[in-house]
């Protein structure tokens, strides 16, 4: 921890995050019994398709507002300037294509799992591998968001590490088991409400600091932070206006058009317009997370400039360093720095729950009601409710493996991102092209995974191994200090442009839920146009 002292909490910390806690139970406790009690599956996953547009809109804002994301853009920021911020561009498509497009097919079948459609165009075993590929990705991401915030608060604080993970894992569990979708979603609009203040007190305390929002902006724009348009078309850039303005819709697509997490929101509310409108509401909170996460990231460099803790060794990660900022700056403030400890764990909760929620949904809908004698009302809510918990309960063994995982858990996040992109380009194929068939899906979604664990596996042992110190004649250069910076700074600098596969490896992240989904509706068609035209052709298939 290099040569300070950790930073310690106050006791108006700590009682603010166990207020957090206790709120959120006690919503998921309310909800469990008030109303109907959670009595059939309809309620208690789907709220009883009662919700209406606000919380349905923040509910869905906070399910992919993770603590993982609120310590990931200020550190980005800080580290690469504010080219991150156009990433805004494409939320604008990213929601405007889910509303007309996505939400009406779904709404208008009456589903319960996004899943029951692949069925409905394709077959069994299309939904039935759709259903899979989703529960893989969510259990592996839930671990990860639960791990993440509570290892960062563990190495800038000294907060005891399982104690937050086990009382964030447990507290989720109760609500999401007991008061079903409804207190999720009302739970949600607490934690968003949350998010804001924690990060809005981060920032007008950082900023008055600093000596105001012109000072930081000067002091950002002196260090070539304030990035202008970037319109380069290469796509193995990381960050340009293209990949992130036009690779971040597909990325939206996956996330806003067809997770179950999100369409489930949809699905449980009043009518379809209300469906629509709350999705048009997330577009101005999303460009308001986005700012405030920018905002201070320049904070952050008005404070440090180009002297980051991780540089001098406070800090051994990016998100620790956003921790470590936030405890510098509300050191003197006590109950602040527990405002925004609980706004990182809303972020987590508010994920987490989600997760719980959804996957309760497909296992039941997908994978037990097809293949298991119909049941009484009573006995599968109680299966759903069992369901929830389980899932838990995983969840709490998944963040143990993500403590083994060490460096992998960027890794594990990206295979959020890997995933997601096959399941896009499945529903896509069902829905704008009549002629593919349940061989062309199935061959379709295989190639279109096994491209994307190609790419993001291939990518993350090329950075691991760029990341190894040079090798110069079989000796490792040994790490004097800038000596070393200068080199490798002009090692890196002229280096050629990659070819083959290595472009592959290189391709810019943002892009890969476009590829992979591109992969999977191509190679889709083409196995179609060989095995014949489609057999079913019901008049539900297409659009409407």
């Amino acid at each position: 921890m290099g040569d300070i002292v950790l930073m310690h909490f106050s006791t108006v910390d700590y009682v603010i995050f166990v207020l957090l806690l206790v709120a959120s139970a006690g919503i998921g406790l309310y909800y469990a019994f008030s109303g109907g009690r959670q009595r059939t599956t309809q309620e208690f996953l789907l709220a009883d398709r009662s919700m209406s547009c606000l919380p349905v809109s923040l509910s869905l804002l906070a399910t992919f507002q993770s603590a993982v994301a609120i310590l990931g853009a200020p550190s980005e920021i800080y580290t690469h300037g504010t080219q991150y911020w156009f990433l805004g561009c494409s939320y604008f498509l990213g929601l405007l294509i889910p509303a007309h497009i996505f939400i009406p097919v779904f709404y208008r079948l009456h589903l319960s799992s996004t899943y029951q459609y692949l069925e409905l165009r394709f077959s069994k075993s299309v939904r039935i591998c759709g259903t899979v590929t989703f529960i893989f990705q969510m259990v592996i991401y839930m671990g990860v968001v639960l791990y993440a915030p509570a290892l960062a608060l563990n190495a800038v604080t000294g907060f005891d590490l399982w104690g937050a993970v086990l009382a964030m894992g447990l507290v989720c569990t109760l609500y999401t088991a007991l008061g079903g979708l409804k207190a999720v979603i009302w739970t949600d609009v607490f934690q968003t409400i949350v998010m804001f203040a924690g990060q809005l007190a981060v920032i007008i305390v950082g900023t008055h600091q600093a000596g105001g929002i012109a000072e930081v902006w000067k002091k950002a724009q002196n260090g070539s932070r304030i990035s202008g348009l970037d319109l380069n078309p290469d796509p193995l850039e990381r960050h340009t206006f293209w990949t992130l303005g036009v690779g971040g819709v597909f990325l939206m697509l996956a996330l806003y058009g067809v997770n179950q997490a999100q369409v489930q929101r949809y699905l449980s509310s009043r009518t379809e317009k209300v469906a629509i409108m709350s999705c048009y509401a997330v577009f101005p909170c999303q460009q308001i997370v986005l700012t405030m996460g920018c905002l201070m990231g320049l904070v952050m460099y008005a404070r440090y400039g180009e002297e980051s803790p991780l540089d001098k060794g406070y800090v051994k990660s990016n998100d620790q360093m956003v921790l470590y900022f936030v405890m510098d700056v509300l050191q003197d403030l006590p109950g602040l720095p527990g405002l925004f400890v609980a706004c990182l764990f809303s972020g987590a909760l508010s994920t987490i729950s989600s997760a719980f929620n959804s996957l309760a949904t497909v296992t039941m809908e997908d994978l037990i009601k097809p293949h298991v004698a119909p049941m009484t009302e009573a006995r599968a809510t109680l299966l759903s409710k069992m369901l929830a918990l389980g899932y838990g309960l995983v969840c709490l063994a998944m963040a143990y493996i993500a403590s083994l995982m060490g460096s992998v858990l960027q890794a594990a996040l990206s295979i959020f991102g890997m995933v997601g992109g096959p399941l896009l380009g499945l529903f896509c194929l069902g829905m704008f092209f009549p002629w593919a068939n349940s061989t062309g899906a199935l061959v379709g979604l295989v190639s279109g995974l096994v491209m994307a664990f190609w790419i993001g596996i291939g990518s993350f042992l090329s950075r691991m191994s760029a990341s190894a110190p040079p090798v110069m004649n079989g000796t490792i250069i040994p790490d004097v200090g800038n000596m070393t910076t200068a080199l490798m700074t002009t090692l890196i600098t002229s280096k050629p442009r990659p070819s083959g596969v290595q472009a592959l490896y290189s391709l810019s992240y943002m892009w890969y839920s476009a590829h992979n989904s591109a992969t999977v509706v191509v190679v889709g068609l083409l196995v179609s146009f060989l095995t014949g035209k489609v057999k079913n052709m019901n008049g539900i298939i297409m659009l409407y």
